[in-house]
């Protein structure tokens, strides 16, 4: 028996593949969200970052990961070798310049004081 939706028609087939290789091009291009930072760099202070690429901070990710996972820890015939990890080094950035902290070199801290006064 013939199909009469129209989800089996030629052009919407066409239409689908079109949406499927526009996503694959969009996940799939360098400069995307998905893709890697153009200077990838850990901020000194103040925020945390929210996404890094396995791929940032050592040269062996996925050897370092199936080690910890336990991957291959149980075969028997071909026991796993431990895996020495090889870490890159990472930029530190400074999005704005901290003040100098100065301490007295006798500090001496009076415990007996408030910051400030109370009034009677």
């Amino acid at each position: 028996m013939a199909s009469t939706r129209n989800k089996n028609t030629q052009e919407n087939y066409k239409l689908q593949q079109r949406s499927y290789n526009c996503s694959y091009k969009w996940i799939d291009y360098q400069n995307s969200s998905y893709g890697p930072a153009y200077r990838p760099a850990i901020p000194c202070l103040g925020i945390t970052p929210s996404h890094m690429s396995r791929d940032t901070l050592s040269y062996n990710p996925v050897d370092i990961e199936s080690y910890l996972r336990g991957t291959g820890s149980t075969n028997l015939f071909n026991p796993q070798s431990p895996v020495v990890p090889e870490f890159k080094n990472v930029d530190n950035v400074s999005f704005f310049e901290r003040i100098p902290l100065f301490i007295p070199q006798p500090l001496v801290v009076l415990d007996k004081q408030r910051p400030f006064p109370v009034p009677n």
